[in-house]
């Protein structure tokens, strides 16, 4: 699901690098420029902004910014889009190219940016390499866009719903398993079929078992695996060290290492130059009045991306 993307309508004092009529988008993390994180080239986790899902009311004062009859209503995500106004701070805002359609670039803000990414920014891949990823939903698909970008000759599609196999040949797929078609675990099928192992995989489920075989099915001696998918807090990763002495690399990723602010941008602009393609990312909309359809396409597991627009 996602909202569409925001024009500046006023700015609070202090605000310096925003102004009325920007066209912005908002994001669930944020950058605030002072923090050691958003010092280093190597990190985006600020400090003071990184997400968090039980702060609902602005940093400034401690209070919301919405109401209802006199009900204080708290902030969602930093962001809370699901409204035609909202009060964001300016370091979860990213200002974009005022040419860029809203009701496109908007999937940029969140799962898309963080496939996207997790390939380009953080796994890699040389021309002419193997790349396996692990879960073809959206994030997934933009891991695969991003193998696809870098020219990346085999993109391994994995994924226990077969349904998924032809939609993601759109976006570079053109081999694919089905872990459950096989009685062996998936990293020994993915080692035999690309004679030892892929070059880089990337594991967008957040299920622990994918995450070890995402480890495991990379190459020795050059392999490198990227964790995206959130885990539940309380998994154990196990595999043997003999792995990871034999020259294997694992990494994790939040929200494909870019820093908003700074990154997000240039994204955009991928997209308006035509390296991007984020159309096919868009499988449905509906108007706000309709918002529990696009929850019931996302429960489902129906289509990728659904923008709701608050026009009706």
């Amino acid at each position: 699901m996602k909202h569409l993307g925001i024009i500046i309508e006023s700015v609070g004092e202090g605000v310096e690098n925003l102004q009325v009529g920007d066209h912005v988008l908002p994001v669930f993390t944020g950058e605030c420029g002072d923090c050691a994180h958003c010092k280093s080239e190597e990190s985006n986790m600020c400090d003071l902004l990184r997400i968090n899902t039980d702060r609902g009311v602005m940093l400034s004062d401690g209070k919301p910014r919405f109401s209802i009859k006199g009900t204080p209503i708290n902030h969602f995500l930093g962001t809370s889009t699901f409204s035609e106004y909202t009060v964001i701070h300016s370091g979860c805002l990213a200002k974009i190219n005022r040419l860029a359609p809203l009701d496109k670039v908007c999937i940029l803000s969140c799962g898309i940016s963080t496939g996207l990414g997790a390939t380009l920014n953080v796994a890699k891949p040389k021309k002419g390499s193997s790349v396996a990823v692990f879960g073809l939903g959206a994030v997934g698909l933009a891991a695969a866009e991003g193998a696809r970008i870098s020219g990346a000759s085999r993109i391994i599609g994995i994924d226990r719903n077969p349904k998924r196999f032809e939609e993601a040949k759109k976006f570079g797929v053109n081999e694919f398993v089905n872990p459950k078609d096989h009685d062996k675990p998936v990293q020994e099928v993915i080692a035999e079929m690309t004679n030892g192992g892929v070059d880089r995989s990337l594991e967008c489920t957040g299920n622990i078992n994918a995450m070890i075989s995402a480890f495991e099915c990379v190459h020795d001696g050059w392999g490198v695996a990227v964790l995206v998918g959130v885990p539940n807090k309380d998994a154990v990763f196990m595999t043997k060290p003999i792995n990871v002495l034999n020259e294997r690399t694992l990494k994790g990723t939040f929200f494909g290492n870019y820093k908003p602010r700074t990154h997000l941008p240039s994204v955009v602009d991928m997209y308006m130059n035509k390296e991007l393609e984020v159309e096919k990312f868009i499988t449905h909309r509906v108007p706000f009045s309709e918002i529990n359809k696009a929850f019931d396409y996302m429960v489902k597991g129906e289509g990728l991306r659904c923008i709701i627009s608050m026009e009706e």
